[in-house]
């Protein structure tokens, strides 16, 4: 079993990703939810949708050449170049009410679609807890006409990754490209001010859901680990994505990670405590259902689907 603890101390020592244009999106995802039992507390993984990147082996793995992404798609079963890059948002159904682990894209119905066909209302939801604040996570706070899309939420966000989006110093810092997420965070939020709480990494954001620094791919980045008992279930948002890359590679890093450096000694890390441990892991851009374990695999690591 994992030992929580060293996960949580581990992760507290140690741009905006754009979604893909409208004529990139790919058809729905199948399956669109995907129930995971944790102790007495029910986890769904709740698919947004997807977006297709056209050709992933340029310009998305900075540090790979063209022909050994291929490769790395190829040897997971992935034709390429293209990829299907999918939203899920994961739901913990609690005696207090539903918490969402981010709230998807926001740029469909799919994810409401999804979460009612799941038997999940989103007049529920009590509670919304995010892993950092990349548009494709933050999205669907909003409804079509600006207004909260759960009114009936209140919001918890990472300290770093608040600090960081919110501080106009770093928004005059930031580059041209990354700029606008500092003003899409603000809009996203607003409708929710006066019910925003900031945590600091190990903390617990509701009862069974406990915060874990997964700094790199943005600066307050955070993961949940979600238990009851001894079972247990690790939400890593982007902590870790597109496993037939960045799992099969550690040491790869997408354009997305905003401190690569940091980003794959925080992967790293995961992965091998994940291996070691065999806890059920969920990946915001894994390929739904979107959950299994993780086992070590030559010099990599790969994911085993939960049955």
């Amino acid at each position: 079993m994992l030992d929580r603890r060293t996960l949580l101390a581990a992760g507290t020592a140690a741009a905006l990703a754009p979604a893909l244009p409208a004529s990139a999106q790919a058809p729905a995802v199948t399956p669109a939810f995907r129930h995971v039992t944790v102790g007495a507390l029910r986890a769904t993984v709740v698919n947004d949708g997807a977006a297709t990147r056209p050709d992933a082996t340029r310009g998305f793995v900075v540090n790979a050449q063209p022909d050994q992404v291929a490769a790395a798609l190829q040897a997971a079963g992935t034709p390429g170049p293209a990829l299907v890059n999918p939203y899920n948002v994961t739901i913990i159904r609690t005696p207090a009410g539903l918490v969402a682990l981010d709230v998807g894209l926001g740029t469909s119905p799919a994810l409401m679609v999804n979460m009612r066909n799941a038997g999940l209302d989103p007049a529920e939801v009590v509670l919304i807890a995010h892993t950092h604040f990349h548009g494709d996570h933050i999205g669907g706070l909003l409804a079509a006409d600006g207004s909260a899309a759960f009114p009936n939420a209140r919001i918890a966000v990472p300290e770093g990754e608040w600090n960081f989006w919110m501080d106009p110093g770093e928004e005059s810092r930031a580059s041209e490209a990354r700029r606008p997420a500092f003003a899409n965070a603000r809009r996203r939020f607003a409708p929710y001010q006066g019910r925003i709480t900031r945590f600091a990494p190990g903390a617990q954001v509701a009862p069974g859901i406990t915060s874990v620094a997964t700094h790199g791919h943005s600066p307050g980045h955070v993961s949940f680990l979600v238990a009851d008992g001894d079972a247990q279930l690790l939400v890593i948002g982007d902590a870790i994505t597109t496993p037939a890359l960045f799992m099969a590679n550690p040491e790869w890093y997408p354009v997305f990670d905003m401190d690569p450096a940091m980003a794959v000694a925080t992967r790293k890390r995961l992965l091998d405590q994940l291996a070691t441990d065999r806890i059920a892991v969920v990946g915001y851009h894994f390929p739904m259902p979107a959950t299994g374990t993780v086992e070590r695999a030559g010099t990599g690591y790969r994911l085993v689907p939960l049955v």
